[in-house]
């Protein structure tokens, strides 16, 4: 092989060897100041209890991506946008627990889409989801038969908790069907 195509060949497969150390060194201080201030943050900066919970734990993976991988990003300037992240997931999760009008501009309700034997259109309709779709839920929480479901709830988080006859007192709070 010619001294140029083997120059070809390491710059694609192993690109600039500096650049390589620098992802080593920044990707371990990167991770280990993500696991400190989620920490310091609480378990809740990493939950997928809702939408907003979600958005920021994506958002916190681009971010150390970037951190880790863009030479146009310093360490110091990763781990600020780590910190800024995680303090605003924070101050709006303790705002939220505090507030009613911010708990409603971020969290969305539980809605019951199947009751008492009966497919809620309007419901199903609005959060855009299947007869198909919920039939599935139910096939993967083990449940054969629509007649031993009382309620299936799309929960905030977007995953489907199927109520059995039995557990009726758990629709406490579950918004009920549009009219």
């Amino acid at each position: 092989m010619s001294d140029g195509w083997t120059e070809f060949l390491q710059a694609i497969f192993l690109g600039d060897p500096a650049f390589l150390v620098r992802t080593l060194v920044i990707g371990v201080f990167a991770y280990a100041a993500l696991v400190i201030i989620v920490r310091l943050s609480g378990k809740r900066t990493l939950s997928s209890m809702n939408a907003f919970d979600f958005i920021v734990t994506v958002a916190l993976g681009s971010t150390l991506a970037s951190t880790i991988i863009s030479r146009d990003v310093s360490l110091a300037e990763g781990v600020l946008a780590l910190g800024i992240l995680v303090g605003l997931q924070y101050i709006v999760s303790w705002s939220s627990v505090r507030s009613e009008r911010v708990r409603k501009a971020v969290k969305s309700e539980p809605r019951l889409l199947f009751h008492a034997g009966v497919f809620l259109e309007d419901a199903m309709r609005r959060e855009r989801i299947t007869e198909s779709e919920i039939r599935q839920a139910l096939r993967s929480e083990g449940v054969g038969s629509l007649e031993s479901v009382d309620a299936v709830v799309l929960e905030t988080n977007g995953n489907f908790s199927v109520l059995t006859k039995s557990g009726k007192e758990a629709l406490a709070g579950v918004a009920g069907p549009l009219r």
